[in-house]
Order: C-alpha cells, then structure tokens, then sequence
C-alpha cells in the first residue's frame, strides 16, 4: 500500500522559494476582499476518494458560521500537487492555506505566518509536542501537523502461540528471541525491510529505539554511537537467520502483505495495514504492541502532513486564523481525520479516538514519535544514501555502512 504521507517537498520548496524572491510574491490575483469580506483558496491533496467531499463539508459548515468569509477549495492529486503549487507560485498566486510536505524553505525566505499567527493559542496547545516541535525552524512552528501516522509491531498470534511466545517484546533481546523462536517453526521470525522503498524508515525505528536519531535542522547525525549499537544489533537479527531471506532487497510492501497472508511472525507496519488485513485476510489472528526498543521505553517513527498558510495579503490573516480553529475544533477534526484513516496529531483527537481498540497502540505512541529531519537541506542526499547503502548492512559491518551514509550527508 502506497503511503499518501509525504514529507520530501524540499526541492520543490527551494525552488519555489526562489522563483517568489525573483518575480516578486504579491499572492492571489483576486485578494476577493469587498466590504469586509475574504475568499480564502485552500490547495490540497487528495488522500482518498473522499478528499474532497470531506473538505466540502468542512467548508459547508465554515461558511455558515462565518458568512463573511468564503473558501475556494482545490483538490489535486500527489502526483500533481508539487507542479502545481509550483505554478501558482511563479503566478504570484500561492494558495492562502496549503495541506503538503516540507516547509522549511518557504518559512526560511518569510513566505509562511508562524502558526501561532494563524491559530488560537488553544488550537496551538493541543497539538501533541512531538509532532509541533517538528514543525519549527530556528525555533519557530510554522506548520500545523494534519494528519499523523506511526509504527507500531504487528504480530501473529498463531505463529506465538506454535512457538510457545506468552506476550508480545519490548526489548529488542525479547524481539531476538521471540524471532528465534518463530524462525525455528519454519516462518521467518521478523520482516527487515532494508530496500529502497523504506530502509530510512527501518533504520530511524532501531535508531530510535537507543536514543539515537537522524539529526536536526542543523546536522544530519548518522555515524553516531547509538546508532550503532542500533545497526549492530539490526546486523545481529540477519547474521543469525531470524529475519526473512535477503533483508537488503526487500521492500516495506511486499514485506507487510506477506505478513497480512500469515507468513511472518511480526514486522512494523502502518494503522492503515489494518484495514488491508481486514480486507484481504479477515481471519488473520494478529495483534499489535508498541516497538520494541533496547531499554524498552516506548519510542516509534513517526510522519506527518501540515497545513501551512501563506502571507499572501495581511487583510486575510484573521480569516485563516478563523478556519485553521474552526477545522481543529474536536469534533470537526477527529470526524474527518477518522474518515480518511489517518491518526490526530491533537491530544483531543488521541483522547476521543482511544475507544478504537485497534488504533490505541498507535495512540500511545504518539507522543514519542521521532521524525526524519526534513528541514535539514542535506536531508535528501541522507535519505537516498539509506535507500541505497542500508541494505549492505547484510554483508558489511555496521561501521562502514553507517560511515559511508554520513559521507554522503556531509558531501551535501
């Protein structure tokens, strides 16, 4: 299943932020200001096939609250998104509120409000701090996270009850060992996606998991000792077979479907893995657990999609501000967050959806999630060296692996 989360605009970010210092940024066209009133254009992406008539509702009910105010609602696809925020920029026509990835250069050129300029101080507090501190550069949140996902450990309770297994891990030695357990009945104990659609996200799990991480805004931190006891022991579940065959060239997809048809013991997989359970292997006896870590405090990757609000025309700054609370108002926003099968970034969100038994693992993690630098320029030379260089971790030792990722870093 193809994740909808996107969080590597950046290029696009740079670009478009120096085409709006060479034309002059002037915003819409039309500011659609008569007598008071504001038009606000809303650009978006389409998550699902309900996109669109979930954000029709919103602005239904926006409108009839605020009859000052209308919004003019475009809905585009991933695929198109990035090209066409691209052109409306080079326009002068940036969309008053924008649902995308990367921001970091359009706040960095003072293209973007700071959140706490477009929203209530209540809206802003109840964001959970882990995903507001990823939205800040040089200690300033610019974007407010919509929409969050995280991982969570995914396992087969047949699989535990042949081998003997009692309770899911929380240790990576009780990873090690379940896996073991479950790889001596003839199914690989766990699934390592190190391939190039995934191996960043694989890595900051472990990563994370000893306290370790990819970095910050300013420094993209690979080659580090608690990353590498993290790949040592990554290398460890592979030299001692109780992962699937040929970790290196497995990919995240192919990897959680052959779970969902019973064929792995446990893998880290999304909340949207689910439903792809119920759909294509209802009777499927699984459960979910938080990620293992090596000390066993809670700590998981996390990734997240914001609205960010461009200044556009300062006329118009009180009606985002107006609809930014409005869509984060509890019920407003859990509804269409629910709907499109994502997870809150709001405590009130986390709090309202915490009956749903099979997101409640996910819920908890929340508030540890680590994310991938994404405001770091060097990012994306860090991301591709992961894709390409993790898996060597199969045949090379963790130092070099990681030694070579953070040359590729540094080089950018």
């Amino acid at each position: 299943m193809k994740s909808k989360l996107r969080t590597g605009m950046m290029a696009l970010a740079a670009a478009g932020a120096l085409t709006v210092s060479s034309c002059g940024f002037g915003g819409s066209g039309d500011s659609g200001e008569e007598g008071g009133a504001s038009t606000l254009d809303l650009l978006v992406p389409s998550y699902s096939d309900g996109t669109k008539a979930l954000w029709e509702g919103v602005i239904e009910d926006f409108e009839a609250a605020n009859e000052d105010i209308s919004v003019n609602l475009q809905v585009e696809s991933w695929e198109n998104l990035e090209s066409v925020l691209q052109t409306k920029i080079q326009a002068g026509e940036a969309p008053d509120i924008y649902n995308g990835g990367a921001f970091s250069a359009f706040a960095d050129e003072g293209l973007l409000y700071p959140a706490n300029e477009v929203a209530s101080e209540e809206t802003i507090a109840d964001f959970q701090e882990s995903f507001a501190e990823n939205e800040m550069l040089d200690g300033t949140q610019y974007g407010l996270p919509l929409i969050a996902s995280v991982r969570a450990l995914f396992y087969n309770q047949d699989l535990f009850d042949a081998a003997g297994i009692q309770a899911p891990p929380t240790t990576w030695d009780e990873l090690h060992a379940a896996a073991q357990e479950i790889s001596a009945t003839g199914v690989p104990g766990y699934g390592m996606p190190l391939g190039s659609e995934e191996a960043q996200g694989e890595s900051l799990i472990w990563f994370a998991g000893n306290g370790g991480g990819f970095g910050d805004e300013s420094e993209i931190t690979v080659n580090t000792p608690e990353n590498l006891e993290a790949a040592e022991f990554m290398k460890k579940m592979i030299s001692d077979g109780v992962t699937q065959p040929d970790p290196g060239a497995t990919q995240r997809t192919p990897m959680i479907n052959v779970f969902a048809q019973g064929q792995i013991g446990m893998v880290y997989a999304l909340p949207q893995t689910v439903g792809q359970i119920k759909e294509e292997n209802p009777d499927l006896n699984y459960g979910i657990a938080s990620v293992p870590t090596n000390s066993g405090e809670p700590s998981t990757l996390g990734v997240a999609d914001r609205l960010m609000a461009f200044k556009n025309d300062e006329d118009k700054q009180e009606a985002i501000k107006a609809f930014m609370d409005f869509f984060y108002a509890e019920d407003n926003y859990v509804d269409w967050v629910e709907t499109e099968g994502f997870l809150p970034t709001t405590k009130s969100g986390s709090e309202a959806m915490g009956s749903d038994e099979s997101l409640k693992p996910f819920l908890d993690m929340l508030p540890t999630a680590e994310f991938y630098p994404t405001t770091n320029p060097a990012w994306n030379a860090a991301d591709g060296a992961f894709k390409s260089l993790m898996g060597q971790l199969e045949d090379q030792d963790a130092q070099t692996v990681l030694e070579q990722i953070q040359s590729k870093a540094d080089a950018a």
